[in-house]
Order: structure tokens, then C-alpha cells, then sequence
């Protein structure tokens, strides 16, 4: 498993300034002026079932950006849906800190809690401030097209995107979504700093997971200033070639490449 390209520090960032940080997959890690922020975290070599000796599941093609130790203590940890490649448990057991979870509905039951200071389901349009040590962020959960089972029969539990706020900065996290025209409608909540976007896994599972190319209308259609891909280059979930997601990003981006502000694992973006 080849390390990743880049490997941030996160504890260089400025507290006064907005900075993204794709570890991997969905995997975001976020200094919110100050507030740090982890979105579904899949941090080791495994996604997929526990079992007494690790995860029993796809192995990674490129390292976590930032292994568990690296990370700084995070205040607040989003997770989109229960698939073990968005919630994975050992990952979660083992983020920093006592961080706020924000979760879709029905799943906070597979979340480990002796780390957790408090955990928050929210169901679409709803939102939540969380207070944390370092301040507060506004949470509001979106509709996104996509579904939630862990399972096959656990077919309850939900399915979110976030908007996440704080001192007047807003972003998109869009977790994971088959194209839907339900982001220009998410204008009204803006305008983003950044949309994170998932870009990979639409061969052949087109009705889950959008093309790189609706990835980019949806955020164009939200209003989102950049363009944050995530979900590609980190496991093997489908069919599509190992570089062809980016490739397709950077061509439909290719009019406006200044919006496309992360191309590889461990890349960064600072927004003063």
C-alpha cells in the first residue's frame, strides 16, 4: 500500500482562516476558524466488518493521508451513512480527542461512544449548533440521493449531506449522491467557501453515485466558490480506471480550473 502523495500538519494551520485537507476517500479533515472538524473517517488499511483481528474488507490502494496519532483533537466529527466505507467503526473509535458526532438518522447505535462527548442524529432540513471548546458550528443535514442500509435488511437507517457553518463561512459536504437536481435548491443556504464532492464509483453504480461531470453541475448548481472531489483514488468500490474520475473532474473543470482545489490524497486548501 503506497503512501499518500502529500502529508498535511495540521498543526501549522491558522485558527483564523478556513483549511480542507483530504486524507482519503471521504475523509476530510477541516480547521473551521479554528473548530476541527472530520468527515466520515476511514483512517487504517481496511474498510468492512469487525472482526477480533481488524476489519474484514477492500484494502486501501494509497495510505491515509494522516493516521489516527497524526490527527489533531477534533471538536466535531460528521458521518454521511452507515456504509462501512463512510462508517467505519475502528476509525471512529480511535479519532482524538472528545468530539460532538453528527449523524444520519438510525445510526448513531453503531457509533463506539466511550469518545464521544455528545451525538446528534439530524434528519433533512434539520439543524444544530454544536458548542465545542473552541467555539461553536452550525450543522444543518441535506437531502442527497442515495441510501443507507449497513446491510441488506437494516433498510431504516438514513442518509445526509452537511451545511456547515461557522463565522459567516459556509460548506458543503456532500457525503455520498447519485445525481439529484436537489443542490440548486441548497443555494438558498449559501453561498459555500467549498463544496466537497464525491467523484468515483458511478461504474457500474450509476443510481447511487454521480459522474465526476454531475458532481461538478450539482456544486456549480449549489453556488460552491471550489471544488473539493473526494471518493476516488483510496479503494478499489467499482470499475472505473484508478486516475479516470480526477481526469474527468479536471476536464469538466478545465474552463475554470482555479475552482478544482485538491487533485490527490494528503492535498490541502487554505481559504482566507
Amino acid at each position: 500500500m503506497p503512501p499518500a502523495p502529500h502529508k498535511p500538519d495540521p498543526d501549522a494551520w491558522s485558527d483564523n482562516a478556513v483549511t480542507l485537507a483530504w486524507l482519503g476517500h471521504a475523509t476530510v479533515l477541516i480547521n473551521l476558524y479554528g473548530v476541527r472538524i472530520l468527515t466520515d473517517p476511514a483512517l487504517f488499511a481496511r474498510i468492512g466488518i469487525d472482526a477480533w483481528f481488524g476489519s474484514i474488507g477492500p484494502l486501501r490502494l494509497t495510505a491515509s493521508a494522516l493516521a489516527p496519532a497524526e490527527l489533531p483533537d477534533i471538536d466535531l466529527v460528521l458521518v454521511s451513512h452507515a456504509h462501512f466505507d463512510h462508517l467505519d467503526t475502528p476509525s471512529l473509535a480511535a479519532v482524538r480527542g472528545r468530539p460532538a458526532a453528527v449523524m444520519a438518522p438510525e445510526t448513531s447505535d453503531l457509533l463506539p461512544r466511550r469518545r464521544y462527548s455528545s451525538v446528534r442524529e439530524l434528519r433533512w432540513d434539520e439543524a444544530v449548533r454544536i458548542d465545542t471548546p473552541r467555539g461553536d458550528v452550525r450543522v444543518r443535514a441535506v437531502e442527497v440521493k442515495h441510501w443507507g442500509a449497513r446491510l441488506q435488511h437494516d433498510t431504516h437507517r438514513g442518509y445526509n449531506g452537511y451545511v456547515v457553518e461557522r463565522e459567516g463561512r459556509r460548506l458543503l459536504i456532500a457525503g455520498d449522491t447519485a445525481d439529484t437536481p436537489r443542490f440548486a435548491s441548497y443555494r438558498r443556504y449559501g453561498p459555500y467557501e467549498a463544496a466537497v464532492m464525491p467523484i468515483g464509483a458511478y461504474d457500474p453504480w450509476i443510481h447511487n453515485h454521480c459522474t465526476p461531470e454531475q458532481a461538478v453541475a450539482m456544486a456549480h448548481a449549489a453556488g460552491a466558490r471550489l471544488f473539493v472531489p473526494v471518493h476516488h483514488q483510496s479503494f478499489a468500490l467499482s470499475r472505473e480506471p484508478y486516475h479516470e474520475p480526477i481526469e474527468r473532474t479536471q476536464a469538466a473543470l478545465a474552463r475554470e480550473p482555479e475552482r478544482l482545489a485538491i487533485r490527490e490524497i494528503g492535498q490541502l486548501v487554505r481559504i482566507v
